[in-house]
């Protein structure tokens, strides 16, 4: 059973790609992974929320998103645990999270850019 649940934005080329390496890292099938865009997929909040903003949640746990998101599922694999358990300090969760805000405001023409550079 997945300890981990994490909703992304299928239609996005780069998040694709991203997840499909989380995927391979996802050794110990942890990782339960929902693509919210597409049709029929279980929401725990609105679509249009999940697709705007990485959404993960442990086990039971809150609905996290954005750098805490992504730290709950760096925690869930083995090689970028550290990663994952460093961002429990809200210092470097902080950091992350402003780094994750600069992407949010690149993302839209990432797209195109991964595409130029066979990222997609």
């Amino acid at each position: 059973m997945a300890k981990v649940t994490v909703w992304f934005d299928g239609s996005c080329p780069l998040c694709s790609r991203e997840i499909a390496l989380m995927r391979r890292l996802d050794r110990r099938d942890a990782i339960l992974f929902v693509d919210a865009a597409a049709e029929g997929s279980v929401c725990p909040i609105g679509r249009q929320a999940l697709l705007e903003r990485f959404r993960a949640r442990e086990a039971d746990g809150p609905l996290l998103s954005g750098a805490a998101a992504f730290a709950a599922l760096w925690r869930a694999i083995p090689l970028l645990r550290p990663l994952g358990l460093a961002a429990r300090n809200k210092l470097v969760l902080k950091v992350l999270e402003r780094l994750y805000l600069g992407f949010l405001r690149l993302r839209p023409a990432s797209p195109a850019l991964a595409a130029s550079r066979r990222l997609c």
